[in-house]
């Protein structure tokens, strides 16, 4: 088959601190994504840019396998998935629909409730007065169009009024757009892939995000500083476990609860899922990522591919996998 492989290429950068393209892949990912395409199929690498449409239309691929971000907007992930739909073209992954959801927080919350899916009380605010609201602390403060820990910052665990009203305001003046302020959980977290499509979804050994790595001080969640600048190549964190050291009990819970989540947002082929426990060890979503982040390099800590590689799935056998997936939907 011939392959377009869609993506969005992160710009160096020197500034550290700047997360406005943290969620675009470097070109070491797209190489090996590439690489792993190239075993059985001819592949079209392509910047899913503004010329995007016409360079898909003239390459006329049968597959199209997505990584793109999209450029702008609350809904920039749904972008090239709309217009593969609109041109009737094959692609890997979620649908434009569940892509717009994913990315917004609220929305995602509203189809896990209407699912019977728990998830942490939550709410919008677009207005820095709206934030005298609320009184029940601790409170977590994020971006509500944002993912890949963007705009997650250690500050972003709030226990007071006034660190309420500053993390807000960040939010608002920085991402332009509102905030979403959650109940925060205090429990265990972990994060789940899946694999599949209706029933066949496969849930990959579990990985948990171990706090204790952090600093003493450091407020135990996956923050921007821990995913990107704490936890580097050069010194790493030992931040993760895979498979996690649970039970047998949580573990089937944590799995039936995802794949309930999964079904929920109708994703497709692929997606990660963040979970919490409570303060009573029940679980709870966090976030839904059906366009999984898969840095390829062990030492880069990507979830996917320890979950898949501890399944036993070389980072080539991933990605032909998602490809089958998409084939088996579509027939091909």
């Amino acid at each position: 088959m011939k392959i377009v492989l869609a993506y969005n290429l992160k710009p160096i950068s020197t500034r550290s601190w700047d997360d406005t393209y943290a969620e675009w892949d470097d070109v070491e990912t797209v190489e090996a994504v590439r690489d792993a395409l190239a075993i059985d199929h001819e592949v079209v690498l392509m910047e899913a840019n503004v010329e995007v449409e016409g360079r898909i239309a003239q390459a006329a691929p049968d597959l199209v396998f997505n990584m793109a971000e999209g450029l702008h907007g609350a809904r920039r992930e749904a972008q090239l998935p709309a217009l593969l739909e609109r041109l009737d073209l094959p692609f890997t992954g979620s649908s434009s629909r569940t892509l717009a959801l994913g990315l917004d927080k609220a929305a995602t919350k509203r189809v896990l409730r209407q699912h019977g899916v728990p998830t942490p009380d939550g709410t919008v605010i677009d207005k820095l007065d709206q934030a005298c609201e609320l009184t029940s602390f601790p409170l977590i403060v994020k971006p509500l169009y944002e993912g890949s820990s963007k705009g997650i910052w250690v500050e972003s665990v709030v226990s007071t009024p006034a660190d309420l009203r500053r993390q807000v305001q960040c939010v608002l003046e920085r991402y332009k757009q509102p905030a979403l302020v959650e109940a925060f959980l205090p429990g265990r977290e972990f994060t789940v892939a899946l694999l599949g499509n209706g029933e066949q979804v496969a849930v990959l050994p579990m990985v948990e995000i171990c706090f204790e790595a952090l600093h003493r001080k450091a407020a135990p969640i996956y923050s921007y500083e821990a995913k990107w600048l704490w936890d580097t190549p050069a010194l790493p964190l030992d931040l993760f476990q895979c498979p996690a050291d649970i039970d047998v009990s949580l573990a089937e819970r944590l799995a039936a609860l995802c794949r309930r989540a999964f079904g929920a947002l109708e994703c497709r082929d692929w997606c990660r899922i963040d979970v919490r426990l409570d303060a009573c060890g029940e679980p709870a979503i966090l976030e839904m990522n059906p366009l999984p982040g898969i840095l390829p390099h062990a030492d880069s800590h990507s979830c996917f591919p320890r979950a898949a590689a501890q399944a036993g799935m070389t980072y080539a056998d991933l990605i032909r996998r998602v490809v089958a997936l998409a084939c088996e939907r579509y027939g091909l």
